[in-house]
């Protein structure tokens, strides 16, 4: 079995965030070999949203991504297509650090008319895997890295740095510890 670990960041705003105005703007991934790795590739594309297309100063600064960024970006009807192509045919498991990714790739396909892949309802949620594998409540991947004794890499809200890091927490504690 392959595992995808990914990581989307969407669109947001100061205050309470609404699912169903918020768009993905970028996703990273790592594609592992098996439970223990290798990784194989990564993935990275900044996604440029529709309905809401002006990022907000809060987004941009949470994340780092800034308009003129999203503005030469390809829309979800293209970069989804080519996500897929890049994880390759099933079996595999979409792995994110909480449903939040799984949710919001729903939200999207959904907009743009693509059906979610039967790979995706197979999602392990690595929060929850974590924090049960290790008695604690769940936590965010930063609490977890500092309990695995890592050390944070790259810009946290970034797609593919957040991934990584993810891919480290998953391949130390908790993917060799869960039946295939």
């Amino acid at each position: 079995m392959r595992y995808v670990i990914v990581d989307l960041e969407a669109t947001c705003w100061m205050g309470r965030p609404i699912p169903e105005r918020m768009e993905i703007i970028e996703i990273g991934a790592v594609l592992l070999a098996s439970k223990r790795g290798p990784i194989q590739k990564e993935f990275s594309s900044l996604v440029r949203p529709i309905k809401r297309p002006t990022l907000s100063a809060f987004c941009m600064g949470l994340t780092g991504i800034q308009q003129h960024e999203i503005d030469e970006a390809e829309d979800f009807a293209e970069v989804f297509p080519s996500f897929l192509k890049w994880i390759g045919p099933e079996p595999y498991r979409l792995c994110s650090w909480s449903v939040f990714d799984l949710c919001q790739f729903k939200t999207d396909c959904a907009r743009h008319g693509f059906s979610l892949p039967e790979g995706f309802l197979n999602h392990l949620n690595l929060k929850r895997e974590f924090a049960r594998l290790n008695g604690i409540h769940p936590c965010g991947p930063k609490r977890a890295m500092a309990l695995c004794e890592l050390s944070p890499e790259g810009r946290s809200h970034r797609a593919l740095d957040d991934a990584r890091n993810m891919t480290r927490i998953a391949l130390k504690s908790i993917l060799p510890r869960i039946p295939t």
